[in-house]
């Protein structure tokens, strides 16, 4: 069986302990915000891992940046819900630090995978269209 290999990337690990940081701080919300904010955030926050992983999973370095870009727009989701809670009082200061921290370095460390992998599949574009011939090729007869 093939190895989950996403599992040793370190950006997914950091998505991975935020998410679940996240479902941890919003368990006290208040319940009439289970499906409001509650809800919200935790779907924000789970789907950072998730499009690491799907995106990890296809093939390509395209699909995987593709994935990564979404990633990063559910992680400043997250970023604003967090800061829209603490507004309201939901987190206290204990609660509200450590996870705009986290998601703070987990968005650097993120932005970075995704510019390494956004360069890996132009190079990859490039490389494949250097090997295909034009329908031009063709008609000459080369």
């Amino acid at each position: 069986m093939m190895e989950d290999r996403w599992k040793s990337l370190e950006v997914w690990q950091l998505a991975d302990e935020l998410a679940k940081h996240v479902y941890r701080a919003t368990k006290d919300f208040p319940k009439e915000e289970v499906y409001g904010l509650t809800s919200q955030l935790r779907r924000a926050a789970l789907s950072v891992p998730t499009n690491i992983v799907e995106g990890y999973s296809r093939r390509g370095d395209r699909e995987l940046a593709r994935f990564i870009d979404i990633a990063l727009g559910s992680l400043a989701e997250v970023k604003y819900l967090l800061h829209f809670s603490n507004g309201f009082g939901y987190l206290n200061v204990g609660e509200f630090n450590p996870l705009a921290e986290g998601a703070n370095n987990l968005g650097g460390k993120l932005w970075k995978f995704y510019e390494r992998v956004r360069h890996a599949a132009k190079l990859e574009s490039h490389r494949s269209r250097k090997r295909q011939p034009s329908e031009k090729d063709g008609e000459r007869g080369i």
